[in-house]
């Protein structure tokens, strides 16, 4: 028996196509999602905050549409936007009580093109303390739940948003990634993200601190079902802004022509990217997908990658960046307010006060390294694909597996693989490639040089195209 379609069923590409030909309104459009968070967000807790002016703004959209007064890439969608994200006239917590009452006054440019292209903001989604994880909870609003089993972790930092779209809350939604805040709950909950080359997508707003998105590199992005849906949703965010001293020019490219020829495509794979151990249903799950691109008709071969590290020092190398920039940006509000701090945050305020200028700027002999290692693959192929993370969901009360295959490892660091292309900025994408045998979704990483986000694309839509390997979890 086909299963009917509802509203929330649909892509964010379809309903756009829906709403241009009047078959939909934005307001019916917006309604359904609403009620749909009404009767299903308290199971998983994915939005924090929802935007009481998105009815009005559905009207107001609708009224464009009847009138034929122009009709944006977005226009009449509802979109998710991270807790991380400033904006505009709504409550923006950072997921801290020290910013729990806290209304921007202005909003970074990628979230103004939504808007001007006719998106209406839904609300804003859960996320941890200032994004300090990779999994969701906080002090303000507690844990957010995985759809695909409620005892699970969706992953973090951008868990909220990744929620939102796998239980269908949201066709869309916006994420950050500072070390895989996109990629890890993409990953976990079976949706696609995607982090642009650096740059790509201007990071202003009412950032402090303007240069603080490049140690390590922080990325904001698109989150859905469909790689489709992140093309167009892509489409609208990037392009330079004058605003952000990191934005670049962009290459004039068409992100929604995702037509290509895959033939001959040469694709490097990296298992573990020589030092990570990744469980085994998960590294059959991904050894599958080589093969599905094989398939494809690509020259997909195993490479062996030589991070110069070892995952003790990188990991390390990683994690003083993040402290260092949490010490700068938080310390002051540390000093002036502890009780409103978790004992992780100021665990990390402590460690990044204790980074000596040189310890911080040997670093980048580190990121060097890396770069050099991850560019030397990029000029011999055409893609690096590799797992997202080396396990499925896990129990949401815990920071990691502190087992993977009866090995002890870091449950901190040792189960993403996302971080080291936060120390370089190359594009890298979380596509979901299938289930485990446990019923528990899993993500490929698929990255490319500098500026071949369309590329990523493509192969993304490709893959996707040819083996439907989107799954959805049962939901009410």
């Amino acid at each position: 028996m086909v299963k009917s379609l509802s509203i929330t069923d649909y892509s964010a590409t379809k309903l756009v196509k829906l709403m241009k030909e009047k078959e939909l309104s934005p307001l019916e459009v917006v309604n359904a999602y609403l009620d749909r968070i009404e009767k299903h967000n308290s199971k998983w807790n994915a939005f924090v905050t929802i935007n009481e002016r998105a009815i009005e703004e559905a009207k107001k959209a609708e009224e464009l549409i009847m009138k034929d007064e122009g009709f944006g890439k977005l226009h009449g969608i509802p979109v998710a936007i991270k807790d991380l994200t400033p904006t505009k006239g709504m409550v923006t917590t950072y997921g801290s009580p020290i910013f729990k009452d806290y209304i921007p006054d202005c909003e970074p440019t990628f979230l103004k093109r939504i808007r001007t292209e006719g998106g209406i903001i839904l609300g804003k989604t859960n996320t941890p303390e200032f994004g300090h994880k990779g999994t969701t909870d906080n002090p303000l609003f507690g844990v957010t739940k995985n759809p695909w089993n409620d005892s699970l972790t969706p992953g973090g930092s951008s868990g909220g948003s990744a929620v939102a779209v796998a239980a269908k809350l949201a066709p869309i939604a916006e994420g950050s990634d500072g070390g895989g805040s996109i990629r890890i709950p993409a990953a976990l909950t079976g949706i696609f993200g995607l982090k642009a080359t650096f740059g790509l997508v201007p990071h202003d707003g009412d950032q402090k601190n303007s240069f603080g998105t490049q140690h390590p590199f922080v990325h904001n992005g698109p989150m859905t079902r469909t790689v489709e849906d992140a093309a167009l949703l892509f489409s609208v965010m990037q392009g330079y802004s004058a605003n952000d001293p990191s934005s670049v020019p962009g290459l004039d490219e068409n992100y929604q022509d995702l037509s290509h020829n895959m033939k001959g495509l040469r694709i490097a794979f990296s298992p573990n990217f020589g030092l990570y151990e990744i469980s085994h249903d998960v590294s059959k799950v991904i050894h599958r997908a080589a093969a599905n691109f094989r398939a494809l008709g690509c020259h997909v071969e195993e490479v062996d990658l030589s991070l110069g590290e070892s995952i003790r020092d990188l990991s390390r190398a990683f994690s003083g960046l993040w402290c260092v920039k949490m010490a700068a940006n938080y310390g002051m509000l540390y000093d002036q307010n502890p009780e409103s701090f978790s004992k992780g945050i100021a665990r990390i305020i402590e460690i990044g006060r204790k980074i000596s200028a040189v310890d911080y700027k040997q670093i980048e002999l580190v990121r060097t390294r890396v770069w050099k290692e991850f560019q030397r693959i990029f000029n011999q192929y055409d893609l690096l694909i590799s797992p997202v993370t080396a396990t499925t969901a896990f129990d949401h009360n815990l920071q990691g597996p502190d087992q993977i295959n009866g090995k002890t490892v870091n449950p901190a660091t040792d189960w993403t693989l996302t971080q080291p292309f936060n120390l370089t900025g190359h594009p890298a994408a979380s596509l979901p490639i299938g289930l485990t045998e446990a019923g528990l979704p899993v993500g490929l990483q698929v990255a490319g040089s500098r500026f071949a986000d369309k590329l990523v694309l493509q192969a993304c839509h490709a893959y996707e195209t040819a083996f439907q390997t989107y799954i959805e979890p049962s939901l009410a």
